[in-house]
């Protein structure tokens, strides 16, 4: 059996362990399948065996990538590949993320590929800016992001400086398939101390993108003397040092860190789950540094600080947490407004873009449709974003904004994936700027949606771990009155059309197929209800989860906004009862 070539001991005994205690469903579920890639990588808990992340397989992962990518570049051994890592780890199977990203280099050196090995963690964006700047082929971050403590994965950017999508990451899978007995010299993770061929990019690549980030700043003098103060968490993560320059680069003070979430810490130990994304709950600590520090407003970088959380102090003494799609009409509302301030008065409009992934708020194409700029959408994950964005601009497009709705920001395009640093920054000037208008981000908030019409949304998810189960759900949407033959009501809500990206159906279009492209790995059927709703269910591709999305959108002036939301709450309600039937099904709701 392969794995007793497994040169880590701590992983070797867990298998071990399973054999003599006779646990042959387990040992069957952790050798019988390997790892796939999902919306970001290849994502999975660490531990043994053949669908874990662990020593072995980083580096089957990695000779895979390396057969592939000798076949697609002759000058493969000349431009090289860039590693990144986060601070993740694990005593119990003696894995960490700095390990795995030496393991990774130790395959390429092996085979006289330079590369260009980070030497200490860096922000995930960090990683397919190198690719760029540095023209390598591709570039691998090993983090799993906002993941529990438990997890760690392996993410892998194209030469363009983008996620990897299809079909690179069927035919790299096939590479490992055919690469899974450990090279000479793959275990060798010495090899980063001692070839020639490894250079550490990380002054070059700090100061250029410190450098770079400067493009996306537009009010410095003010940014120097506003009375403004922000508080930074960096959730155990990567963030603080980086964040910290980028608040230096636009002109600004530094932000004030929660002094027990500034330094890097495996364990994530002052928090319940390692995801600003929960809100208020995550954010404990952060707010009350804030109320004590006078501060009003709070940036929260995830632990690979690729994605924001903000909140913001409110007159009635309230934070408010912003969601991503609240924040995204905030972004974009900056974004194209100091265009146009920066712009002549006839400069191209139409030559100007935002994207978003097709379960965010529509409110950019609102923007959009107002303003005469383009939108447009993809498919769920960063890596679609990327690789659109990099076709638009060598098209000669500018690009000013994208999002997905999971507090995944890009303002620019120095960075071709999601930026929780950059991110950080623009909001401390757009909130500068704001101050000097009397004017919180709340505020303007509501001035956007007055303008541009009242997008009022929810997503929230169910737990599963039982993957025939969600099949068994999905398959009967698909099913649901009849043989092929989707709902035509929701309860007493009335369906218009229905998209089905995971069989390519789409009820709107007059061939009955969907634009988006095809994606059989997972599960994501839309909803779009005569009330103006649209609503979509899908599957995570990087945890157990059911996820739902839901918006209202309404045409601009139309501000009754408490019965928006009593109509999306209903929606919601008679969704989650009617199609996905959580006590029937097993179903965890999600815990606030």
């Amino acid at each position: 059996m392969i794995i007793t070539k497994s040169q880590n001991p701590k992983t070797k005994e867990q298998i071990e362990n399973l054999l003599q205690n006779g646990k042959d469903k387990e040992l069957r579920d952790r050798l019988c399948c390997r790892l796939t890639f999902g919306t970001a990588g290849l994502r999975s808990a660490m531990g043994a065996g053949f669908c874990y992340i662990n020593d072995l397989t980083v580096i089957q992962s990695t000779q895979g990538i390396y057969k592939y990518l000798e076949r697609c570049f002759s000058d493969f051994k000349q431009r090289g590949f860039v590693v990144g890592y986060d601070t993740r780890g694990q005593v119990t199977s003696n894995c960490s993320s700095k390990k795995l990203a030496k393991l990774t280099a130790a395959v390429l050196l092996a085979k006289d590929v330079p590369v260009y090995l980070f030497s200490t963690y860096v922000p995930t964006p960090f990683v397919p800016y190198a690719v760029q700047q540095l023209r390598a082929v591709a570039g691998v971050m090993i983090t799993a992001s906002h993941n529990r403590k438990e997890d760690n994965g392996y993410k892998v950017y194209w030469e363009n400086g983008a996620q990897i999508t299809a079909p690179h990451d069927k035919e790299i899978l096939k590479c490992i398939e055919e690469c899974v007995e450990p090279w000479n010299g793959s275990w060798n993770e010495n090899l980063v101390d001692t070839s020639p061929l490894r250079r550490d990019p990380l002054e070059k690549i700090c100061d250029s993108y410190m450098e770079d980030l400067k493009k996306i700043c537009f009010h410095r003098e003010l940014n120097a003397k506003t009375s403004l103060k922000f508080v930074h968490t960096s959730f155990h993560g990567v963030g603080h040092d980086y964040v910290q320059l980028a608040f230096k680069a636009f002109g600004f003070k530094p932000p004030i860190p929660v002094p027990e979430q500034k330094d890097p810490d495996p364990d994530f130990s002052t928090v319940k789950c390692p995801n600003p994304e929960e809100g208020e709950s995550v954010l404990e600590l952060s707010l009350k540094l804030a109320e004590n520090e006078n501060a009003r407003v709070v940036v929260a970088t995830d632990p690979d600080a690729d994605r924001l959380a903000v909140a913001e102090l409110q007159e009635n003494g309230r934070w408010k947490v912003f969601t991503g799609n609240e924040l995204a009409a905030l972004f974009g509302w900056w974004m194209f407004f100091c265009w146009r301030e920066n712009n002549s008065k006839d400069a191209d409009v139409k030559n100007v873009y935002m994207l978003a992934t097709t379960v965010s708020s529509k409110i950019l194409k609102a923007i959009a449709l107002k303003e005469g700029f383009h939108f447009e959408e993809t498919l769920p994950g960063f890596k679609w974003i990327g690789s659109r964005v990099k076709d638009l601009l060598d098209n000669g497009k500018e690009v000013l904004f994208s999002f997905e709705e999971s507090i995944g920001f890009l303002c620019g395009t120095s960075v071709l994936d999601k930026d929780g640093v950059s991110a950080a920054v623009v909001t401390a000037e757009m909130a500068s700027y704001l101050e000097t208008k009397n004017l919180t981000l709340a505020q303007k908030l509501i001035e956007i949606y007055e303008l541009y019409g009242y997008h009022i949304s929810k997503t929230s998810y169910f737990l599963c771990y039982d993957p025939p189960t969600i099949k068994r759900i999905f398959e009967k949407l698909r099913n649901f009155d009849a043989p092929k033959s989707y709902p035509k009501a929701c309860g007493p809500f009335n369906i218009l059309h229905i998209r089905d990206v995971t069989t390519g159906y789409d009820s709107s279009q007059l061939n009955n197929k969907s634009i988006l492209p095809v994606s059989k790995n997972s599960q994501m059927i839309t909803f779009t209800f005569q009330n103006g709703c649209v609503a979509t269910l899908r599957t995570s591709g990087t945890e157990p989860k059911i996820k739902y999305y839901a918006e209202m959108c309404a045409p601009p002036g139309q501000s009754d906004k408490t019965f928006l939301e009593e109509q999306l709450q209903k929606l919601i309600e008679a969704l989650v009862e009617n199609f996905l039937e959580p006590s029937k099904n097993g179903l965890i709701w999600r815990s606030v």
